[in-house]
């Protein structure tokens, strides 16, 4: 007889340094173990995650996995920006490949086959609520927020946000969530049907388990086919999208805009929205932090931003004519 290969497997087996994994009475729970970064996503994370769902889709004695964050302060605050400052503004190149384990995660997750619940336990923000929104369910702590971020500061949404949040708030709802950047409180997630229920704190628990145990009394594989039908529209916008968005964002990590955004975040103040737009309107070529790669040095032949006053190279002086 054949041994079974497509099963899971201990959670301790894992060892995993960056999530809690644990499997009770037919519930797995995935926890972002991040709090000291409130449970931001490095490319560790992302690659973890893909594991546990991964193990979590082949154990059949699991029939529904939970979502959270650990502590009380955050669920998930989507990337790790100081990774993606340090790593990604001087090689966006690389931004490609952080990107792909993000896809990864998203995929496996909404491909696991069995009911997902987020477990809200503090702010959701970011590619935080593309997770929280990846998931089947929500349930909410009534303290927390909700806030998509990446137009205030310095990315594109486009990892599930845009894509999915006008199937489930509708289209005006969206671009107020996405575009203006606005912590929007647990209970009006609720009326806007953001989240499954809103809960106090203390009760968030056991209003989990109370919808994980309602859906355990349900047929597995008639489950599993339902939520792949209802996957429809999500799966269709993400096929058309994700790819395309990969590599916009991957293009422009080194954008102006991007290393502004990045940079205010680091030193905790607001982005220079002003002299950004400023650029744009006085043409000071903004694809580009110090101007266009068109200054060559007549000594040795290095090209330099337009706006460099000595050669990276050499650095020899350049005159106002050069």
């Amino acid at each position: 007889m054949l041994k079974r290969r497509y099963v899971g497997k201990s959670p301790e087996a894992f060892n995993f340094t960056h999530l809690l994994y644990s499997k009770h009475d037919g519930i797995a729970t995935v926890t972002i173990n991040r709090p000291h970064k409130y449970n931001a996503l490095n490319w560790d994370t992302l690659r973890e995650m893909s594991i546990a769902f991964e193990d979590v889709s082949w154990d059949d004695s699991i029939g529904v996995m939970v979502l959270t964050g650990a502590g009380d302060q955050a669920f998930c605050t989507g990337a790790d920006l100081d990774e993606q400052i340090d790593e990604f503004l001087e090689r966006p190149r690389d931004y490609w490949k952080w990107m792909n384990a993000f896809i990864e995660a998203h995929d496996r997750l909404r491909n696991l086959g069995k009911p997902t619940i987020a477990r809200l336990n503090g702010i959701v923000v970011g590619g935080g609520n593309e997770f929280n929104i990846a998931c089947d369910f929500a349930i909410a702590a009534e303290d927390i927020y909700i806030r998509q971020v990446g137009p205030a500061r310095g990315s594109v949404p486009a990892g599930g946000a845009t894509q999915w949040l006008p199937i489930i708030i509708g289209d005006r709802r969206a671009r107020e969530l996405l575009m203006l950047c606005e912590n929007l409180p647990a209970q009006k997630a609720y009326e806007w049907g953001l989240v499954n229920e809103v809960v106090p704190r203390s009760e968030l628990d056991i209003a989990v388990n109370r919808m994980a145990k309602k859906l355990l009394h349900r047929l597995p594989n008639v489950t599993r086919y339902t939520k792949t039908q209802v996957n429809f529209w999500r799966d269709l916008s993400w096929g058309l999208t994700i790819q395309h968005a990969r590599d916009w964002l991957g293009i422009h990590t080194a954008y102006p805009e991007i290393y502004e955004g990045m940079h205010a975040f680091r030193n905790k103040h607001l982005p220079n929205y002003d002299k950004i737009r400023a650029m744009w309107s006085n043409d000071e070529s903004p694809e580009y932090l110090w101007g266009a790669p068109k200054l060559t040095c007549s000594h040795c032949q290095t090209v330099n931003p337009s706006k460099a006053k000595f050669c990276i190279e050499c650095g020899t002086k350049f005159k106002v004519s050069e």
